[in-house]
């Protein structure tokens, strides 16, 4: 899944557009009715993530159970969350692979964690 068609998903499922409050591209996902995030994407270099390279990768943090962090945490495409509380959200890296299906619930879970 990239930027775009998560923006599309989002926008679909939950009526949510893309705020950009620092004005760059990255983007935090709110609920509509609270403010409350449910999502962040942003650009972010590979090596501050812990992973090879310095290349700029777009990833999505999402609030998560934390029992389900650690075990995401040892799969590709998971890394702990960048900027945010690591025992609560978990940083997607969008170009990794992980499953749109799997992305999409990740999703979900956060929307509901955060009302």
């Amino acid at each position: 899944m990239n930027r775009s068609e998560l923006f599309e998903f989002v926008k679909e499922q939950y009526g949510t557009q893309p705020d950009y409050p620092w004005h760059d591209r990255n983007a935090v996902l709110r609920h509509k009715d609270n403010n409350k995030w449910y999502g962040i994407v942003m650009e972010v270099e590979r090596n501050k993530l812990c992973l090879p390279g310095d290349e700029v990768v777009d990833v999505l943090n999402v609030k998560c159970d934390p029992v389900l962090i650690g075990s995401l945490r040892t799969r590709k495409g998971f890394c702990p969350a960048y900027h945010m509380n690591k025992d609560k959200w978990i940083s997607i890296c969008l170009d990794s692979g992980v499953p749109d299906e799997e992305i999409e619930n990740l999703i979900a879970m956060s929307y509901e964690l955060t009302e």
